[in-house]
């Protein structure tokens, strides 16, 4: 069968890659053709665009970057109407894939959506567009079946992919690449440049404040080496491109922007704190329009403030000192963090997602409709 599949993001890549591993065990013929990264290309997928190309965040970057999205979304459509895919598998990226998602419906390409967006944080009237033009939904994380259950939409919870990727992963090669008998600090300040701009800056001043410590900073492979150099220029911290999970293995604490990075943080165990700063224009839109209690995934799924998080005004250099502190030397904190942290583990259903999700789309492809 022809698989055509976007992901916007690292992280859409690289569970989409994982999915595309499964999907060639049970599917010999399999041809790939999607909008992606580097991960998905090795797994076979003939890329069409890269998701660096992709990535605008913020209601201000997004408004900014308007022409250049729309002209994405008719090559996409062009793109989709000349590879006649026997399915179209969007992962996450709502903005983009609800578009396309409703163009394939009307061109009678079949749809299933793979890592549902957030609408249960905000716009959960996008609920009645993916009842209209996706098949099959199918979600990671275990309050969003009954949120969908509440529109009288059936979804397939399937685990969440973050379990199999860690689980995949070999760093070992970064041992001998962080050599420090100092405790190891990492440093995540998210995948997107504007993301990077406003929190590295702040994270960077934490070296000088614990110099007992070992920083490491995991640079996204989207962004240029470059780009972080002049950014750390002056500061002693190590540049690890392109191996977070190598440098998350290592770490004793991290400072992690939100987003997927700080539920990776914790299923490696290390005590983190989440950092996010956004434009101020982009931040009081949000406050507005969003409807949880908290950012990071990690307190979402707990439903409970198990990591700290500092944001917006709260993020400042005083208050994230605090903060690490408290990850390097709080024992009873850090014990009861552990604690949460198995109990995040069996809330997420235990491994297999990859697996289990390229199984039932094959499934839902070979049976009749």
């Amino acid at each position: 069968m022809k698989y055509y599949i976007i992901a916007g993001e690292a992280s859409g890549d690289l569970h989409g890659s994982n999915l595309l591993r499964e999907l060639k065990v049970l599917d010999k013929q399999a041809e790939f053709r999607g909008w992606g990264g580097d991960l998905m290309q090795a797994q076979g997928a003939a890329l069409v665009k890269h998701y660096r190309d992709l990535a605008f965040m913020g209601f201000v970057e997004v408004l900014a970057n308007l022409r250049t999205i729309l002209k994405n979304i008719d090559f996409c459509k062009s793109d989709l109407l000349q590879a006649r895919p026997d399915v179209l598998i969007l992962i996450d990226y709502p903005g983009f894939n609800l578009r396309i998602a409703e163009f394939a419906k009307a061109q009678g390409i079949r749809v299933f959506y793979y890592i549902s967006p957030q609408i249960w944080a905000w716009k959960q009237s996008r609920v009645h567009k993916i009842k209209r033009f996706v098949e099959r939904m199918f979600v990671i994380l275990p309050f969003e079946k009954d949120f969908y259950a509440k529109f009288d939409y059936p979804v397939d919870f399937v685990g969440h992919p973050l379990l199999d990727a860690i689980a995949n992963s070999n760093n070992t090669a970064l041992a001998a690449e962080i050599k420090t008998d100092k405790p190891i600090v990492a440093l995540l300040p998210g995948s997107r440049k504007q993301e990077v701009l406003q929190s590295l800056p702040v994270m960077l001043k934490m070296i000088a404040k614990f110099p007992t410590a070992h920083f490491v900073l995991a640079a996204a492979p989207s962004l240029h080496p470059e780009f972080y150099k002049t950014l750390t220029q002056g500061y002693s911290v190590q540049l690890v491109q392109n191996n977070t999970y190598g440098v998350l293995q290592q770490a004793k604490a991290a400072l992690v922007t939100s987003g997927t990075a700080t539920l990776e943080t914790a299923l490696f165990q290390v005590p983190e704190v989440v950092c996010y700063k956004g434009s101020k224009v982009s931040y009081w839109i949000a406050r507005q329009l969003v409807k949880v209690k908290y950012i990071s995934l990690v307190n979402l799924i707990m439903d409970s403030l198990v990591v700290t998080e500092l944001i917006q005004n709260d993020f400042t250099e005083e208050r994230l000192e605090t903060e690490l502190k408290n990850l390097l030397e709080n024992e009873v904190y850090l014990a009861q963090l552990k604690a949460n942290y198995n109990s995040l583990i069996v809330k997420l259903g235990g491994s297999g997602a990859s697996a289990k999700t390229a199984t039932l789309m094959f499934q839902y492809l070979t049976e009749k409709k």
